[in-house]
């Protein structure tokens, strides 16, 4: 019992460890601790306090930043602590919290104390921090997962996540297309989550429990798509060796979704406009109509007015598809909703990550709204999926993420159009003056 009970003291000794990371280590402040059954271990060097973090493990850890830190040192500063699993502490000298150090202790730091830093402050911050490390490691993070998601998704409808306008004007138009067996046109960029919406005016309809059935119009080669869309008897073509049921018979008395409908080639559309316009089909290789119904959803990211202006989409087939239209609005405009998307994206794919990653940092945050993602929400959960596998630190910050920088302000984005403007002007006049030199003898013609 005895050798049990030492055993445990020699253990909680073993864990109650703190590393003082500073240029000018306090001998106070390792009396202090050291007296307070603290173990110290003391390094002068700030990018060998990582290693020296891997060899004791402790928990908790003090860093004094440096007197006037430029952006250089509290940049290498902020590369070791994040290679390091610690709760920090910060010391700071009077005023230094209120300047350049503020975003390295929001990002990377427990808390912090100012010198001359008083014992019981000091001692008081340690032990909450370390309090607060044990519980962490003790936590489980697949009993927060499912909490952190169910409240994630509480923030939007029809399992889709978003409270800006364009969202809550996108949730009404749902519910108002649901309601009706008409055709509806679903436009958004790429990546914005067109089938969602399908999904969502299917599953609120009164064909909820009927079929409900998905072809990419893009993604299947011209010469098969007909077959895929109206099915083909034995024999048909080449190949056809046994009756096939289209997507459209499979989706009888429910909901055909047609994605990509603006890839789909010129020949299929008249097909399509036919059976939109009678109710009925012929299968490949059979002359016998058969009849059905079927609510239509399509989408695409291509504009399908441009499209019909420059004659690849006919104008019959896209006035019988848009009766109705609903608009998937694309990530930049989607404002404070690319947070929750991310910490969305966060929950979802925190088991992959190679450590216990806490959240983003204040400039990880600031660089998800900068960006402008030509590829919504899909890009972003590519993103934040890509980052968990490779973050070294708890905290993910903006050099995690990888994005490419943006503009700092609207100034910036007018000056670089004003610059392209003026370009492109300037080339045009040049063009323009040398065509009206005649041109010299011998001198080839460029058409």
């Amino acid at each position: 019992m005895n050798t049990l009970a030492a055993e445990s003291a020699a253990s909680s000794a073993a864990e109650r460890q703190v590393l003082y990371v500073s240029g000018n280590p306090s001998p106070r402040i390792v009396e202090l601790l050291s007296a307070a059954a603290w173990q110290v271990v003391v390094t002068t060097d700030t990018e060998a306090a990582p290693d020296a973090a891997m060899k004791v493990a402790p928990r908790v850890g003090l860093i004094e930043l440096p007197q006037n830190a430029t952006p250089e040192q509290l940049s290498a500063l902020q590369k070791s602590v994040r290679r390091a699993k610690i709760t920090w502490i910060a010391l700071v000298q009077p005023g230094q919290a209120d300047g350049a150090a503020r975003q390295f202790i929001v990002d990377h730091c427990y808390d912090f104390i100012t010198s001359p830093y008083p014992e019981q402050s000091l001692l008081f911050a340690i032990g909450h921090a370390y309090g607060l490390a044990t519980l962490r490691d003790a936590s489980s993070p697949a009993q927060d997962e499912p909490r952190r998601i169910s409240s994630r998704r509480a923030q939007g409808q029809f399992d889709m996540i978003g409270e800006c306008d364009a969202m809550q004007e996108l949730y009404r138009g749902i519910q108002k297309c649901a309601r009706t067996p008409a055709p509806v046109f679903i436009c958004g960029e790429s990546g914005t989550g067109k089938e969602l919406a399908a999904r969502a005016i299917h599953n609120r309809s009164s064909r909820a429990r009927l079929p409900y059935v998905a072809i990419n119009c893009a993604a299947i080669p011209t010469t098969l798509l007909q077959a895929e869309l109206f099915g083909h008897e034995r024999g048909a073509f080449t190949g056809a060796l046994q009756q096939k049921i289209g997507r459209i018979e499979s989706a009888a008395h429910g909901t055909l979704f047609l994605d990509e409908i603006g890839d789909m080639p010129y020949s299929c559309q008249a097909v399509l406009l036919r059976f939109l316009q009678e109710g009925t089909f012929e299968r490949l290789g059979s002359n016998t109509p058969i009849k059905v119904d079927v609510r239509i959803i399509s989408a695409t990211h291509v504009d399908l007015e441009a499209a019909v202006a420059q004659g690849k989409f006919r104008a019959d087939l896209y006035h019988r598809l848009c009766v109705l239209k609903v608009t998937k609005p694309p990530l930049r405009e989607r404002g404070t909703d690319i947070e929750l998307l991310a910490q969305h994206a966060l929950a979802l794919y925190k088991k992959e990550a190679q450590q216990k990653i806490r959240g983003f940092s204040t400039d990880a945050l600031a660089a998800l709204r900068q960006y402008d993602w030509p590829g919504n929400v899909r890009e972003l959960f590519n993103c934040i999926r890509r980052t968990l596998v490779m973050a070294e630190s708890p905290i993910i910050t903006a050099a995690d993420l990888g994005l490419n920088a943006m503009p700092d302000s609207l100034g910036d984005v007018i000056d670089v159009a004003h610059a392209q403007t003026h370009a492109a002007t300037t080339t045009a006049t040049e063009a323009a003056s040398n065509a009206k030199k005649p041109a010299r003898s011998g001198s080839p013609a460029h058409a």
